[in-house]
C-alpha cells in the first residue's frame, strides 16, 4: 500500500500500513508548491486576502490549542493566568519602593514572612480588646449595678461582639481579603456611599480611641501610681482639679506618642507584644488574689461609706490634741483624727463636735473565701451623682458618684471593653490564609476575652466589698483591682499603665493611615489633601489632624464622657457589618459564597437591631449625633458622585428594583461581584405553540440560582398584522411552560416574514436598561449537515462575540434532564481557555438547584508538555480555594505528538466534501469564474480510496443519511478545474486539537452527568463555518450532553470580597 506523509516545519502527518515505515522525508506527492517547498493547499481560483490569510496561518508553539488560537490572542492560557492568581498579594506596596528609593531592590526580593491564625489575628485581636476599661471600669459597673446585672450588661456587650465577629467571619472569607480590613470589607459590601461612611466612622473611632487611652492612662497615673504629681492642689473632693490635671498630663502625653508615630518608630508591634504580655500577667495576678485565702485591704468608712484621702486603719496611738496636730500628715480612721473631724464638722454626721455615727474600718477584700460577700453585691444600687447611697447626697469626704448611673449608661461605658475584633481583619495582608485565620481567631479571641470579661464580674462580685466596689477613682487607698491583685498592686498599676499607653500609641499610628487610605480613593474630594505622604513615606498631614481631634478628646477629660461617643462610633461599625452580611445573604448573589458557614442572615439582622437598641437606650443623643455624621457622609458622596465601583450589595439590590433602578443601573456598567447571568433564550415553537425541546426551559430553570432573569424569544414565521391571535396564544403558552418550570423571567413572541433573519436583530436588541442579557442561550442544530443550519447558528455566535454576550450551546439536549430528576455522577469542566470565570460560574449555579446537587465538580485543565504541570494543579486548588468553590481538580498535558492519519484524512474529507459542495451551490461570485473554464474531476471511487477506512466510512454514513452530495453527482458534475489530495495547514492543526480532546474527554468523562467545555471563537470567514461546526462536531463526538460555553469578555466570578 502506498503510503502519505506531509511535512510540515515542526510536526510531520503520516500514514503507516502493513508495517511500512516512513523516514522524514516522505513526499506529499504532486501537487504544486511554494518557495519553500511546502505544497500549495488553495485552488487557483480562491481569493487572494483568503489565500494571503491562510498563508499566515503557520505552525506556532500553540498548536496544541490551533482550535482556541483565537480565542488565545486576547485571553491567557490557564497556565499563565493561574500563576498570576497565584503571585497575587494583599500586603499594602512598600512606600519606598514607589518611591524608588535606592537599595530596596534586595529587600523587596526578599519573601515577606506571613503570620497564621494565632500569631496573625488572635494575639493582635486579644491585645485589641483587652484594655484598660477592664481595670479601672468594670469592678465599679459591678459595684452599682450588682453581679445579676452587671453580668447580663457585660454579656449583651460580649453577644453584639460575638454576632459582629460571625457576620465579620462571614464576609472576610467571601474571597480575598486586600489590606484595607474592615473599611475594604463594608466598602466592597455596601458600596462606595456607605464606605466612604463607614471609613469616616472607622477612623473617628480610632481618634476617640486614642483619647479614652490617654486619659485612662493619666487617671491611673495621678490618682493611683504617682498621686504627688497633681498640680493645682488636691484632687481629693474637687473634680475640677482631677480634670485639670487630665488635661494637662493628657495633652503631654498625646505630644510624646504622636511624635513616637510621627519618627516612624519600627518596633510599635513589639511594644503591642509587650503589652499584651503585661495584661495577660495582670489578669493572672488578679485571678490569683481573688484565691488569696486571707482577708486584706483595710478601709476607713462611715455610714458603710467609703472615705476619701488614704486614711489609715492603723492603730491610733497619739496621746493628746497637740500631738496630733504635729503629725498631722498621717491620717487615721479614728474618731480624734483632727482631719475626720473637720471634714464633716457640720455635717448629718457630727453635731455639737460630737460624732452621731463614728468612723470606722472595715475590710475592702475580704476574698472569695467570705462566701456573703457575693449576696451582698448581688442587687443593683444605681447612684446619681454626688449621691453614696440611692436618694442620700454623700457629704464630707464620703467617695460620692462621678456620674449618674443605669443599665444603659454602663452599656456605654463597658462596650469600649468588648472592642478591637477588627483588628485580624487589619491584617489579613500579612496572614497566610486569611480565609482561615480571620474567623478561627477573631471568634476564639472573641470567646476568650468574652469568658474573662465575665468571669472577672463574679470575680469582682464575690471578693471585693460593695463600698470598695463603688470607689470609682480608687481614690480612697487605691484602684479595687490592682489591691486585690497578688502579689503586689504595682503588677496591675504598670500592666494597665502601659497597656493604656501601649493602646493609645497604636490606634494613633493606625488611624492617620486609614484616613489616607480614604483619600487616596478620591471619596471625599475635601480629604484628598490628607492622603499626600510625608517625607518618610507616612502622612504626616493625616497624623496631624488625628492629633488635633485626639486632643479634643483629652480636653472633655473624663473617661466616663468620652467611652460613650466611642461607643457609638463601633455600634456603627458594627451594625454595617451586619448590615453588609445580612444583604448579601438575603440577595444570595452568585458571588456570595463564604467559606465561613456558621451564620445566617437572620442572625446578622438580629445583631444589627441589637446595635440600634444599644445605641439609643445608652445615649439617644450622642447616637443621633453619630448617625448624622454617617448620613452626612453618605449624602455628601452620593451628591459628589462615586468614582469608585466595589460591586456592592446596594447595587445587587438595584438590579431587583423597577424604573428607578433601571435608571440607575444604566448610569455604570456592573461589577464583576454582581454580575449575574441575564440570560437569553431563542427558543423554537412546533405548530402546536409548544416549545420543540421542552427540555431547552427545564434548563434555564436549573440556572436560576444565579438570580437573573431569563428572556425567551420564540419567533412565528409571517407578518404580525396577519399573525396577531397566533402571536398572543404562542406567548401565552411560552409563559404557561416558563411557569411550570418556575422561571423568573419575560417571554416574547414577535412575528416576521423571515426568521432568519430576525433572530440576530433579538440577539443585539433584546433588553431594557441595565437588565439588557448577557449570555445567549442557543440549541445545537443537530441536522447542520443536511439543512445549512449552520448559517444562523454561527452566525448568532458572532453577533454574541461582537456585542460581548456569553453564549451557552447545548448539545444533546434530549438527554438533559428534567426538573424532576436528580442527578448523580460528576459534572466536568474541562478548562482549556480562560473566558472570564464562566465556566468555574456555572456549574457552582447548577449545583444549587436539586436537580445537580448530588453531582461532583471536577476541574481539567489543559496543559502543554512544557508547563509545570505540578505547579499547575497547585495554583489551580488554590485559585478554587480562594473561589470557595469544592472541586476535585485535575491537570491533563496534550501532548504535543505527531498528527494521527485519522486525524489528516479526516481533514482532507471534510475539505473535499465542503469543495464540492461549494462547486454544486455556486454563488453569483463563483458561476461568472466558471464560465468557459474547462475543469476534469476525477472519480469518486480514486479520491476515497485515498481515505483511511474508517473515515470511508464517516463519509459514506453522510452520503447515505441525506448529505447534499451523492456518488452518482461526484461522476456527473462537471466544472471543476483541480483536486484535493493535501488539506490546509490550519484545518489539519484545529482538527488535531478537536481530535486530542475528544479523546482526552471521553477517555474520562464518558460516563458524567454534564461536560462543560470551551466554545472556540467563530470563524472568521464564512467560508470556514461548515469546517468550524465539523471541528465542533469532532470535539463533541461521543458525549451524551455537552455544554459549549464562551464567555462575553469579562470577568462574571472574582477571588475578591
Amino acid at each position: 500500500m502506498a503510503a502519505n506523509a506531509a511535512k510540515y516545519s515542526r510536526f510531520y502527518v503520516t500514514e503507516v500500513e502493513d508495517g511500512d515505515v516512513l523516514d522524514d522525508e516522505t513526499s506529499l506527492g504532486e501537487g504544486p508548491t511554494t518557495d519553500e517547498g511546502i505544497v500549495e493547499l488553495f485552488p487557483e481560483d480562491e481569493d487572494t486576502e483568503r489565500r494571503s490569510d491562510r498563508h499566515q496561518s503557520t505552525i506556532t508553539s500553540e498548536n496544541n490549542f490551533a482550535l482556541y488560537e483565537k480565542d488565545l490572542e486576547n485571553q491567557p492560557r490557564i497556565s499563565a493566568f493561574l500563576s498570576s492568581i497565584a503571585q497575587y498579594d494583599s500586603s499594602p506596596p512598600n512606600p519606598n519602593t514607589i518611591r524608588g528609593a535606592k537599595g530596596t531592590d534586595r529587600k523587596n526580593k526578599q519573601k515577606k514572612v506571613k503570620l497564621g491564625t494565632f500569631l496573625g489575628v488572635y494575639l493582635p485581636t486579644v491585645q485589641s480588646i483587652l484594655g484598660v476599661i477592664l481595670f479601672i471600669r468594670l469592678p465599679w459597673a459591678v459595684g452599682v449595678a450588682g453581679v445579676g446585672q452587671a453580668f447580663l450588661c457585660m454579656f449583651i456587650c460580649c453577644l453584639c461582639t460575638f454576632i459582629a465577629a460571625l457576620s465579620l467571619s462571614a464576609i472576610a472569607t467571601n474571597g480575598v481579603v486586600p489590606a484595607g480590613g474592615p473599611y475594604f470589607l463594608i466598602s466592597a459590601n455596601l458600596g462606595p456611599e456607605f464606605g466612604g461612611a463607614t471609613g469616616i466612622i472607622f477612623y473617628l473611632a480610632h481618634t476617640l480611641s486614642v483619647s479614652l487611652f490617654v486619659l485612662g492612662a493619666i487617671e491611673l497615673l495621678v490618682v493611683n501610681i504617682a498621686p504627688e504629681m497633681v498640680l493645682f492642689g488636691s484632687i481629693t473632693g474637687n473634680a475640677d482639679v482631677l480634670y485639670n490635671n487630665m488635661r494637662v498630663y493628657g495633652t503631654i502625653l498625646l505630644i510624646l506618642i504622636g511624635l513616637v508615630v510621627f519618627l516612624g518608630v519600627r518596633f510599635i508591634s513589639i511594644v503591642g507584644v509587650v503589652s499584651l504580655v503585661l495584661v495577660l500577667i495582670s489578669c493572672v495576678s488578679v485571678y490569683a488574689g481573688a484565691f488569696y485565702p486571707t482577708p486584706r485591704v483595710w478601709i476607713c468608712t462611715l455610714d458603710g461609706v467609703a472615705l476619701q484621702g488614704q486614711i489609715s486603719c492603723s492603730s491610733y496611738n497619739y496621746s493628746d490634741v497637740s500631738e496630733l496636730y504635729q503629725n498631722i500628715t498621717t491620717r487615721y480612721c479614728h474618731p480624734s483624727d483632727p482631719y475626720l473631724r473637720q471634714a464633716f464638722n457640720g455635717t448629718t454626721y457630727m453635731k455639737n463636735g460630737e460624732w452621731l455615727i463614728e468612723p470606722v474600718c472595715k475590710i475592702g477584700v475580704p476574698g472569695l473565701t467570705a462566701t456573703n460577700t457575693i449576696n451582698e453585691n448581688a442587687a443593683p444600687m444605681y447612684l446619681q451623682k454626688g449621691e453614696v447611697k440611692p436618694g442620700q447626697k454623700g457629704e464630707g469626704i464620703q467617695v460620692k458618684a462621678t456620674i449618674d448611673a443605669d443599665f444603659f449608661i454602663l452599656v456605654g461605658i463597658l462596650f469600649n471593653a468588648v472592642t478591637g475584633i477588627m483588628a485580624g481583619s487589619s491584617r489579613s495582608g500579612d496572614l497566610k490564609d486569611a480565609q482561615k485565620s480571620i474567623p478561627m481567631g477573631t471568634i476564639l479571641a472573641t470567646l476568650t476575652t468574652s469568658m474573662l470579661s465575665l468571669s472577672c464580674v463574679l470575680i469582682f462580685g464575690g471578693t471585693v466589698s460593695r463600698f470598695y466596689l463603688q470607689d470609682q477613682l480608687g481614690s480612697s487607698v487605691g484602684l479595687p483591682v490592682a489591691l486585690m491583685a497578688w502579689p503586689s498592686k504595682w503588677v496591675v498599676l504598670i500592666g494597665a499603665f502601659v497597656a493604656s499607653t501601649v493602646a493609645g500609641l497604636q490606634s494613633l499610628a493606625s488611624a492617620p493611615k486609614l484616613l489616607q487610605a480614604i483619600a487616596n480613593d478620591h471619596l471625599i474630594p475635601v480629604l484628598n489633601y490628607f492622603g499626600r505622604p510625608g517625607f518618610n513615606g507616612e502622612p504626616t498631614l493625616a497624623l496631624l489632624l488625628t492629633v488635633c481631634l485626639a486632643e479634643v478628646g483629652v480636653l472633655i477629660a473624663s473617661v466616663d464622657s468620652v467611652a460613650p461617643i466611642s461607643t457609638m462610633f463601633f455600634l456603627i461599625l458594627d451594625l454595617l457589618v451586619h448590615l453588609a452580611c445580612t444583604l448579601q445573604s438575603f440577595l444570595k448573589a452568585p458571588n456570595w459564597r463564604p467559606r465561613f458557614h456558621y451564620y445566617h442572615w437572620t442572625v446578622s439582622l438580629f445583631g444589627a437591631i441589637l446595635c440600634i437598641v444599644l445605641m439609643f437606650f445608652s445615649g439617644w443623643y450622642y447616637a443621633l449625633s453619630a448617625l448624622a455624621v454617617t448620613l452626612l457622609v453618605y449624602k455628601y458622596i452620593e451628591y459628589r458622585g462615586a468614582e469608585k465601583e466595589w460591586g456592592d450589595g446596594i447595587r445587587g439590590l438595584s438590579l431587583q428594583a423597577a424604573r428607578y433602578s433601571l435608571l440607575k443601573l444604566e448610569e455604570t456598567p456592573p461589577h464583576t461581584k454582581n454580575w449575574r447571568p441575564q440570560v437569553l433564550v431563542l427558543c423554537k415553537l412546533d405548530r402546536n405553540f409548544i416549545p420543540a425541546q421542552p427540555k431547552l426551559l427545564s434548563f434555564i430553570s436549573q440556572l436560576k440560582a444565579g438570580k437573573g432573569l431569563a428572556l425567551i424569544y420564540s419567533v412565528l414565521e409571517g407578518t404580525y398584522t396577519n399573525n396577531v391571535a397566533e402571536t398572543s396564544a404562542a406567548k401565552l403558552s411560552l409563559k404557561r411552560f416558563s411557569d411550570e418550570n418556575k422561571i423568573e423571567g419575560f417571554c416574547t413572541v414577535v412575528a416576521a416574514p423571515n426568521v432568519a433573519t430576525t433572530l440576530p436583530i433579538i440577539v443585539q436588541g433584546a433588553g431594557l436598561g441595565g437588565m439588557k442579557h448577557n449570555t445567549v442561550v442557543i440549541l445545537w442544530p443537530d441536522n447542520w449537515k443536511t439543512k445549512q443550519s449552520w448559517e444562523l447558528f454561527v452566525g448568532i455566535i458572532r453577533i454574541a462575540a461582537c456585542a460581548q454576550l456569553a453564549v451557552l450551546v447545548p448539545k444533546g439536549i434530549d438527554w438533559f434532564p428534567s426538573k424532576k430528576d436528580k442527578m448523580k455522577g460528576n459534572i466536568d469542566v474541562w478548562w482549556v481557555v480562560h473566558d472570564g470565570g464562566l465556566l468555574m460560574l456555572l456549574p457552582f449555579l447548577l449545583k444549587q438547584h436539586k436537580v445537580w446537587k448530588q453531582c461532583t465538580l471536577r476541574i481539567f485543565t489543559v496543559a502543554e508538555p512544557t508547563d509545570n504541570s505540578i505547579q499547575i494543579k497547585k495554583d489551580l486548588e488554590n485559585f478554587m480555594y480562594q473561589l470557595r468553590l469544592n472541586a476535585v481538580v485535575s491537570v491533563v498535558e496534550l501532548m504535543d505528538s505527531d498528527i494521527s492519519a485519522y486525524t489528516y484524512e479526516r481533514t482532507l474529507v471534510m475539505e473535499q466534501r465542503n469543495y464540492f459542495l461549494q462547486r454544486l451551490n455556486p454563488n453569483r461570485k463563483e458561476r461568472s469564474r466558471e464560465v468557459g473554464r474547462p475543469s476534469v474531476i476525477p472519480p469518486h471511487e480514486e479520491v476515497m480510496n485515498t481515505v483511511d477506512p474508517s473515515v470511508q466510512a464517516i463519509r459514506m454514513s453522510e452520503l447515505q443519511t441525506g448529505d447534499t452530495t451523492t456518488p452518482a453527482e461526484f461522476h456527473n458534475h462537471q466544472g471543476m478545474d483541480t483536486t484535493l489530495t493535501t488539506p490546509m495547514e490550519a484545518n489539519v492543526r484545529r482538527m488535531n486539537t478537536s481530535v486530542k480532546l475528544n479523546e482526552m474527554i471521553k477517555k474520562t468523562s464518558t460516563d458524567a452527568a454534564l461536560v462543560i467545555v470551551n466554545l472556540p471563537s467563530p470563524p472568521k470567514h464564512k467560508e470556514d463555518e461548515k469546517n468550524y461546526m465539523e471541528f465542533l462536531d469532532v470535539l463533541t463526538e461521543g458525549l451524551q450532553r455537552v455544554l459549549l460555553v464562551r464567555g462575553g469578555g469579562r470577568e462574571v466570578i472574582t477571588i475578591f470580597s
